[in-house]
Parts: C-alpha cells; structure tokens; sequence
C-alpha cells in the first residue's frame, strides 16, 4: 500500500478542520457540565482572575472576599491568570465562561501540533498530531477544568517548535526565540523552566561542529530571551514578601502535602491537604513564611523516614505514568479534579496506546539523524517534578504533547510502509513539509 501525499492546501484544509473538531469536544464537555464549581486551585485561578481585571494586582482572593484585605499571592504562575483576566475584563467572569474560554484557547494547540509535526516529520505527521491532540482526553480534558494545563500542551509545543527551528538554523535569533519560549512556558507552568537546563542548554552548546564563540552567543541569546520574559514577574515578586520569591512560592506547601503519614502510607504518593494546614498552624506571617513553615516540616519527615524514601518516589512516578494506583488514581481525578469518569478511562486506554506507538517512533526518528532530547526532556521533566513533589495524572501533561508527536511518527510509517519498503519522499513545493534531518545538516550531537 502506498500512502497517497499530502498537498500544501488540502494539508491546511484537514489541519483547519481537525482544529474545528478539537474545539467542537471541548466545548461540548464544557457544555455539558454547565452549572460545575470552581474547586482547589480552579477557584484560585477565578478569583485571581477576576480581581486582577478589577485592577487590584496579584491577591489572594479568599482573603479579599473575607476581609477585603490586599493579601500578595504568588501561589499560581501568573499566566494563566491573565488569560482569563482578558475574559472578565469584557465582563464574562463566572467560571462556565472562563471554562468556554479555555476550551477556546485549549484548541490552539490542535494547529500548533500539527506545526510542529510538520517540521519534525513531515506534513502527514503534523495532520496526524494534529487529529491525535484534537480527540485525546488527557488533553481536552483539562481544557474544562479551570486549570493551568490548559495551557501546558500548547507552551510544550511552542517551546519544540522553536528547539527544531534552532536546530535547523543556529542563529542567535533562533535561540532567543527559544529562550523566549521557555520564558513564556515558566510564566505558565513554572516547573517548565528546568527546559531551559534541558533543551536549550544542549542546543545551544552540544554542537562539536561550532566553535565555542558561536555557543556561547548562542547560549547568551537564549538566556537573555527567557530572562527577559520572566524579568518583569520576578522582579515584581521580589518586592512583595517576607522571603525571596521568583516565578511561584508553593514549593514548601506542596513538599508539606506530599510528605507525612498519609500521603506515605494512606494515600502512598499523593498528597494531603490535613498536612500542610498542620504545618502552617500556629505560623503567622505572609505566605513566603507560610512556605517556609511547610518546607522545613517536609524536610524533617524525610530525613525522620529517610529508608522509605524510594519506595514513596517509585509510588508517585508509578501514579504519574499509570503503572501504580491506576484505578484509584483515577478516582481521585474524577473526585478531586473533577474530570469526566469515563472519558478519564478512555484517556487512560489512548495513553496507553500512545506510549507504546511512541517508542517506535522515537527510534524512527534516531535513525533518520532526527534529534530527540527536547522530546525526551519533557519526560525529565515530569519525572523531576514528581519525585521533588508527588504523583498524579496532570502533572503529565508536559509529557502528552511529545507522545502525541511520536506516536504519529509510527503511524506515518505505518502508512507509507507497512512491509518494511524505504519511504517515499514528501516531494511537494513547501520545503517545511520535509522531516528536519533531510533539512539539516548531520551533527554528532
């Protein structure tokens, strides 16, 4: 069987289509749950929102609704705050509009995989990335739970698209836009910006083909870009507290939550809310000092149980990739989180199935001279992120976008030859619809 090609304008035609139908799911299980309650840390992200449109800055908004004391909160990174800030600022401010909202932001990434296919492997990749984000549940899902993943799929893209555009072309320009990637991508979701450690710093001074001169501006244009980016928010945070803060203050409470008896022993590798209130109890102060509290508790329960200390990170890892406390993890997403019971099982099976098309995939692109640590870097880290906190499903959702791509690099090989035939090539009139190692010369790195 031979794998017909993909033409430049039928590709934008079914890229703009598959977006429609990623917008179409999430909207509809927006819709379909249209009286849902903000909850945790989607009730935070609301009323953070809201008052941030009312002008009064970054607040802790059950503070305000109690006391109408301005408490400073650093709690959440600020980006997504501010995405549905634009929403009530034109007056839709009830948690079902900013729901729509995300859902309608949350479809961007359908276009932005399909992009970034493209440019890894070749146009009928990016279609099938672009169809895989569209319909996959651990994606869409989050996209109605008033959460921060909502935005995570669509910072990961970008920051690859970026790390395959520096590597095509090692201009300085290209690194910035890295950088600035990353940047953008830590004001979303802080723990992605151990990406600039893991995929800048290898792009920019890996190559053994450049000298140390080209690495280092390299290095410098990226490094500027990303601290131009997060500049602004951390210097604004280090006016604010008792103690130093820079993108976020929660590493001490969610080292508190994750580190005492219940989330040892009852609920192994996940977390309790009872434990970091019993941390912070009796401490006063603003929530730097807070996190101080919980950070040292944290600390002296580890060191007091330091011999179960593996076992509990082999737990968290487990619940995060879905090979420990499956069922029960899932309770708790439905419980906690709020996520739709069996489109989290449904989840659960595509995952599956994309983790093992994604392996293949990832040796495809090997063999073609395709580099494919800024892939596995989301995998690092997820995995850092989880052993410094504990386990649960959306802490993967760095890593879905990277499975999604990998996955279509399989099932594209699978269409162009299935018994094994050399593939033929995507000759067609746009050059980006060729895989990045025909466009690229070969690096030892």
């Amino acid at each position: 069987m031979r794998a017909v090609a993909v033409r430049v304008g039928t590709w934008r035609g079914l890229v703009a289509a598959a977006v429609l139908v990623g917008l179409g799911i999430r909207l509809a299980d927006v819709l379909s749950r249209p009286h849902a309650v903000a909850m945790g840390d989607a009730a935070e992200y609301l009323g953070q929102a809201n008052l941030l449109a009312r002008g009064k800055g970054f607040i802790e908004p059950l503070v305000y609704a109690a006391t109408h004391h301005a408490q400073p909160t650093a709690k959440l990174p600020p980006l997504y705050i501010m995405l549905m800030a634009l929403c009530s600022l034109v007056g839709f401010k009830s948690f079902l509009a900013h729901r729509i909202w995300s859902a309608i932001i949350g479809a961007s990434a359908v276009g932005l995989a399909a992009v970034v296919g493209r440019d890894l492997a070749g146009r009928r990749v990016g279609l099938l990335a672009a169809v895989i984000v569209a319909v996959y549940p651990n994606i869409w899902m989050s996209d109605a739970l008033g959460l921060s993943e909502t935005l995570t799929p669509i910072l990961v893209l970008l920051v690859l698209w970026a790390a395959y555009r520096l590597q095509r072309r090692p201009t300085p320009a290209a690194a910035a836009w890295l950088g600035a990637a990353i940047g953008l991508a830590a004001l979303g979701r802080d723990e992605l910006v151990l990406l600039a450690p893991l995929v800048l710093l290898p792009l920019a001074i890996g190559s053994r083909t450049r000298s140390w001169t080209t690495r280092g501006r390299l290095l410098l244009a990226g490094g500027a870009a990303c601290a131009a980016l997060l500049g602004p928010w951390v210097g604004y945070n280090l006016t604010r507290f008792t103690h130093p803060v820079f993108i976020t203050d929660r590493l001490g409470s969610a080292l508190a939550t994750a580190n005492c008896d219940e989330a040892w022993h009852r609920n192994p590798g996940y977390w309790s809310f009872r434990c970091v209130l019993s941390a912070e109890s009796g401490v006063h102060g603003d929530e730097t000092v807070l996190d101080a509290a919980g950070e040292r508790r944290a600390l002296t329960y580890i060191d007091d149980h330091l011999g179960g200390l593996p076992v509990v990170e082999a737990e968290r890892l487990g619940r995060t990739f879905a090979v420990y406390q499956i069922v029960p993890q899932i309770h708790l997403d439905v419980f906690v989180e709020g996520r739709p019971k069996w489109w989290a099982y449904a989840g659960l099976v595509m995952y599956y199935a994309l983790v093992g098309l994604a392996v293949p995939g990832a040796l495809l692109l090997r063999r073609r001279g395709t580099i494919i640590y800024p892939l596995l870097a989301l995998v690092a880290d997820v995995v850092i992120t989880v052993l410094l906190t504990y386990g649960q499903t959306r802490f993967r959702a760095a890593l879905e976008p990277a499975l999604v791509l990998l996955a279509a690099v399989t099932m594209d090989s699978v269409l162009r030859s299935p018994r094994g035939r050399r593939p033929a090539p995507i000759a067609e009139s746009d050059p980006r619809s060729a895989p990045v190692a025909s466009r690229v010369p070969s690096d030892p790195t």
